[in-house]
């Protein structure tokens, strides 16, 4: 019964500790490293290292631990050689999974990160076993060692005694040199699927004699993120504050959760321009607990959620949902496009970062309501690309019929009104799936090709690619230039990337091959330094007319900046 081991005296384990997997048949959502280790292990393709990665509480510690049981298992009557298949606890097998074995060293990488630490395990390695058949090495947090420390490990890893295996296991796998990675067998712990954390939680709660409600135990399996440890953990509190009795309520009161259905009116209100009842729906959500960024995060997982729905179908809302969820999640996906969804993504998002950043948390949720329900009947992108093109685009009033349009007035003009998108959708029946992807814009025409340095140059100008256009009239000295190929040399001071990034404009610009290549050449002098010196001569000559020297003596701080040639005149 609840509470009896607590009531006898005897210490608590938390349930993280107490239900740790002690075999591989106990790991649960690992079956393809499992299956993978039973056959190396069956056929003695046992590697000398092994490289264990994963989010943190999926397993990794403690499948290094399962592991080197495994290599050292060893009981009477069975043959003396590493086997996955446990038959009750071998002579080792205790001390392993207490950390207390002489043969089986556990080390922290994170505390231990120095070459000191390494070169006392590569000394440690060089003696063989006390008691077991194996000297294991398990470094948790690998990635924590020092560049030293790698280096000093890297050669007792590549060739260890025969007598040696390295585990080592990491939640930042990008941050283990490859060295150190090519030297071992490599196994990505998955996180753990919602279905199959509950019902490991429906067996934990009831061999702790509690009772879990299934609303309950799946919104502990969502918040858990597929972390079994981070799972057991709040369940442990759960069954704590329910005393024995795990409910929705109480889980959702404990982790600052909104109701699932109370978010699901929530975005109904917001997308259908309502924002005084929304404004009211999250001010009582609040009051009972729930956290403002926790519950525009719910909004964005219910958006995303129908999304995935009005895209895949029904098999798009995923496992892990109740009756009730799949259903609400299903009718918005039917009522709101992909546009307008994907637009309440983004403001969501967006918001999610304002909201924790905001001094008013509260506040700060209250205004991406109002923002989400006052963008809710702006038309859909494509439809504005149609507007802008010259068709009309009616935005419809909320709670009153869609006005004509206005000449001169643009759909991006339109003040919104009081009511919104999803009203005024269901007034006007359901609306239709958008499966079809819109219609794509014109191609833009390719460019003619250039025939000079002065022509690529102007190109370059003409594409908006000022940075492009600088280096060429300051860097580029012309050796040659032919159709499609063009030999130059760079002035000091060029950016390294000028070649590459000239050939590779060129040839999206013009849509034919460029080819841009380094001659040895000294090659003309740069455009840009030829006009700045030209327009110099000529400001210069400008200054010995007669006229314009008059001007200058008449206005001393006057002085020529540019010379631009006159249009003429048709």
């Amino acid at each position: 019964m609840f509470g009896e081991e607590q009531a006898a005296g005897k210490p608590y384990v938390v349930l993280a500790r107490k239900y740790r997997p002690e075999n591989f048949a106990d790991l649960i959502g690992q079956g393809a490293m499992v299956q993978t280790l039973k056959n190396a292990f069956a056929t003695d393709r046992i590697a000398q290292g092994y490289m264990l990665t994963g989010v943190r509480g999926v397993g990794k510690t403690t499948t290094a631990r399962i592991l080197a049981r495994a290599l050292n298992y060893a009981k009477d009557g069975l043959p003396d050689r590493p086997t996955v298949d446990f038959d009750g606890y071998g002579i080792h097998c205790r001390e392993i999974i207490q950390s207390r074995h002489a043969d089986v060293v556990e080390m922290d990488a994170a505390s231990n990160t120095g070459v000191d630490n390494m070169r006392e395990i590569i000394e440690s390695a060089r003696y063989k076993p006390i008691l077991a058949r194996y000297k294991v090495f398990i470094i948790d947090e690998v990635h924590m060692l020092s560049k030293g420390a790698f280096n000093a490990l890297l050669k007792t890893l590549e060739e260890p005694p025969a007598h040696v295996k390295f585990i080592f296991a990491t939640t930042e796998i990008r941050k283990v040199p490859v060295t150190v990675l090519s030297r071992c067998q490599r196994f990505d712990l998955r996180r753990v699927d919602v279905l199959v954390l509950v019902k490991h939680f429906e067996r934990i709660a009831a061999a702790e004699g509690a009772s879990g409600e299934p609303d309950a135990l799946a919104l502990i399996a969502r918040a858990a993120e597929g972390s079994v440890r981070d799972g057991l953990s709040i369940l442990d509190q759960a069954i704590a504050m329910g005393q024995g009795r795990v409910t929705g309520n109480g889980v959702r009161a404990m982790l600052g959760l909104a109701d699932r259905g109370r978010i699901f009116d929530l975005i109904e209100m917001a997308l259908g321009g309502k924002p005084g009842p929304a404004l009211l729906a999250m001010e009582a959500l609040h009051k009972d607990g729930a956290e403002p960024e926790q519950v525009i995060s719910d909004l964005a997982d219910c958006v995303h959620l129908a999304s995935r729905i009005k895209v895949v179908g029904a098999e798009g809302a995923g496992e892990g949902l109740s009756a009730v969820e799949r259903q609400r999640a299903t009718a918005l996906a039917a009522q709101l496009s992909i546009p307008l969804l994907a637009r309440a993504w983004q403001l969501l998002l967006k918001g999610i970062e304002e909201v924790s950043r905001a001094p008013d948390a509260l506040a700060a949720a209250e205004m991406v309501l109002i923002r989400l329900a006052y963008t809710a009947d702006l038309p859909a992108p494509d439809a504005l690309i149609r507007a802008l093109g010259g068709g009309a685009v009616a935005v419809p009033a909320r709670g009153a019929a869609a006005p004509a349009p206005q000449p001169g007035r643009g759909p991006l003009n339109a003040a919104p009104s009081s009511g919104g998108g999803m009203s005024a959708m269901a007034a006007a029946g359901p609306m239709p799936m958008q499966d079809a992807p819109p219609e794509p814009m014109a191609a833009r025409a390719q460019a003619p090709d250039p025939r000079s340095i002065e022509d690529v140059a102007e190109l370059a100008g003409q594409m908006r690619d000022i940075k492009l256009k600088m280096m060429i009239e300051d860097y580029l000295c012309l050796v040659r230039f032919e159709p499609g190929r063009i030999e130059i040399n760079v002035a000091d001071g060029a950016p390294r990337e000028l070649c590459g990034d000239l050939a590779d404009k060129l040839s999206k610009w013009t849509g034919k091959r460029w080819i841009v290549s380094l001659a040895r050449e000294a090659g003309e002098r740069p455009i840009g330094v030829v006009r700045r010196e030209r327009e110099a001569a000529e400001i210069d000559r400008l200054k010995a007319n007669p006229a314009l020297k008059a001007v200058l003596d008449a206005f001393p701080e006057a002085s020529f900046k540019a010379v631009r040639p006159l249009k003429k005149s048709k």
